[in-house]
């Protein structure tokens, strides 16, 4: 197989104790780990300093999506049998596609209890991959019930309690929709962009609703093989118009996130110019990929084998970031969701 095209050309051995499993109190203290994808030079900063890498006529992209508190704990009406639903997309109204947990109990027809009977759900059909549609019943506003009785979709990798909510969300969340955070974008604060903005640097928002098809393993063993779930996007007016600005005026276009880049890149067209608009993307990105709109990318350190790891090696060379993911390890930096930063330019 074609160097590059092997899951294990994506391996890396990572000691446990560098996954992350509390935020920093400061967002902005973070580590930054620096690659210049045309040498593979690595240097080694504060992320608080981001602004020192930036130019003014920069074009700064970030996803303003909110993660939504997807896990339910709830027991079937029958039995009183402990049961967990996980929201993954809106379907409409009260109809959710949903993971669950045992899903040997959750056929449809199964009623579920939340919260003393605040909240209430009934298993419809079985969806792609053995998810369920569920239809909820209540009185009152759904995301107030969810916002109360709901717990945030940690990853597995994550075994402590989060004491804040908020710390698994960006200081920009806007909209809900995200079974995941995009987690390069939580070592901004709200002080740190308005330093990016007073120095020249447009600052544009785009949404991806992050689904946990991004972050499902890749089984394939060649890479081709594998199939990205779709996720929701949406572009405004006045992101593109930020977007092609600042590529017109020959600044950089630099993403906050892996989820941010898959967002320009699914609605550019050939020469890299992007409109608002809205829909659905399941693109993969690898090496090999030309990008017609991403310059740079901030980003965590990602799984080995990963999807994320892949689209990272499309733009900085694969050797480039498995040295750079090397040198990060010598280093002791933080991995994954509460990790800390890199910056590939």
């Amino acid at each position: 197989m074609e160097k590059g095209f092997a899951k294990s050309d994506y391996y890396f051995e990572l000691p446990k104790e560098l996954i992350a499993q509390d935020p920093l109190k400061d967002r902005s203290s973070s580590r930054l780990l620096t690659l210049d994808k045309a040498t593979g030079a690595v240097g080694h900063d504060i992320f608080k300093n981001i602004g020192s890498y930036l130019r003014p006529g920069d074009c700064l992209v970030l996803n303003d999506t909110k993660v939504i508190p997807a896990r339910l704990l709830g027991v079937k009406e029958d039995t009183g049998a402990h049961v967990e639903v996980f929201l993954l997309k809106r379907r409409e109204n009260n109809v959710w596609e949903a993971l669950v947990k045992p899903g040997k109990k959750l056929r449809p027809g199964a009623r579920v209890v939340f919260g003393d009977g605040i909240l209430r759900c009934e298993i419809e059909d079985v969806a792609d991959e053995g998810n369920r549609l569920v239809r909820f019943f209540y009185d009152g506003i759904f995301e107030e019930i969810l916002d109360r009785l709901g717990r945030m979709p940690l990853p597995p990798y994550i075994t402590h309690e989060l004491k804040d909510k908020n710390r698994y969300q960006t200081v920009y969340a806007r909209y809900d929709g995200s079974a995941a955070a995009p987690t390069a974008g939580l070592h901004f604060t709200k002080e740190l962009l308005k330093e990016l903005e007073d120095k020249g640097i447009d600052i544009a928002y785009v949404t991806l609703h992050v689904g946990l098809g991004t972050f499902r393993p890749v089984k394939a063993d060649n890479i081709l093989d594998h199939h990205m779930h779709s996720e929701m996007y949406m572009i405004s007016a006045e992101a593109a118009d930020k977007i092609n600005k600042a590529r017109s005026g020959g600044g950089r276009i630099i993403c906050v996130g892996t989820t941010s880049c898959r967002t320009i890149e699914s609605a550019a067209d050939e020469t890299g110019h992007i409109e608002a608009a809205s829909g659905e993307t399941d693109i993969f990105i690898y090496p090999g990929y030309r990008f017609k709109l991403l310059d740079c990318l901030i980003t965590n350190f990602h799984l080995p084998e990963s999807t994320l790891v892949m689209l990272v090696s499309a733009l900085g060379g694969r050797e480039n970031v498995l040295n750079a993911y090397k040198e990060a390890i010598k280093e002791g930096y933080r991995f994954f969701s509460f990790g800390d930063a890199m910056f590939i330019l």
